[in-house]
């Protein structure tokens, strides 16, 4: 019953809180199961750690106990802490608390006097990685502004099919017209054959008709001339030669 009036209580209470410690205590106030969570997403860890005193204990504590405790309040806090586990002997002072205090001591000499260099280090491994990213991100979206280039021009060429189909149909139907008008041609030049055929055909029938009467008058004439007739002509044909040779000789002899 108390942890189910914890966990309703929990969200208010990390409202109170400054957003830096709210951020560290969301992680711990979720539900330990796999089902869909209710509670808002959680914001961005930052980049660098917030703001510490004595290299171990963060500022945000101190801000908490200043409204209530002021300013001398936190180490009053820490040295009344310590001052009751030794008098409780909660914490006894043996060797092992020698030891602490040297490896600390080491510890606070090595960060005071290699932390420089470290920070330096690991900052220089982060920025390669950060330019790594950086640079595989531009390269994603050169790729990425590459391929919508592309496909807008795809679109435009899809965009200009319409035009190209166009012209094809245009182009066909003009092949369709120009092979109708040569078939047309085509039965036109054969229609006029056969008329101009049948045309000679009917002039070669009446010449040889004509030429048929013609023979026929001249044989029906020929044979209706008598022989006496045919004495008369040819008498009266010696008489007219007879008489222009005559005149022929007059005109020469005149000359």
């Amino acid at each position: 019953m108390l942890s189910r009036l914890v966990l309703r209580a929990a969200p208010a209470a990390l409202r109170a809180l400054p957003p830096p410690v709210a951020v560290g205590v969301l992680h711990t106030t979720r539900p330990l199961h796999t089902t869909q969570q209710s509670l808002a997403p959680v914001p961005p860890l930052p980049e660098k750690g917030g703001e510490v005193r004595h290299g171990l204990i963060p500022e945000e504590f101190f801000q908490f106990l200043y409204p209530k405790t002021g300013v001398t309040g936190p180490y009053m806090l820490g040295t009344g802490l310590l001052l009751y586990f030794l008098s409780k002997e909660i914490y006894v002072v043996n060797h092992e608390t020698a030891a602490a205090a040297c490896i600390l001591s080491v510890l606070v000499y090595a960060i005071k006097k290699f932390g420089p260099e470290v920070a330096a280090f690991a900052d220089k491994l982060n920025e390669e990685k950060m330019a790594s990213a950086l640079a595989m991100k531009n390269d994603t979206i050169q790729a990425l502004q590459t391929a919508i280039e592309e496909e807008k021009k795809e679109q435009w060429r899809a965009e200009g099919r319409s035009y190209l189909f166009d012209a094809k149909r245009n182009n066909i139907a003009m092949l369709l017209e120009a092979n109708y008008r040569e078939r047309l041609l085509t039965v036109y030049n054969e229609v006029k054959k056969r008329l101009d055929y049948q045309v000679a055909l009917q002039n070669l029938k009446r010449q040889k008709e004509q030429d048929h009467m013609i023979q026929w008058v001249e044989k029906s004439v020929v044979q209706s001339i008598t022989p006496q007739q045919q004495k008369e002509s040819i008498a009266k044909c010696i008489l007219d030669l007879k008489a222009l040779s005559k005149s022929a000789q007059a005109t020469m002899r005149a000359v």
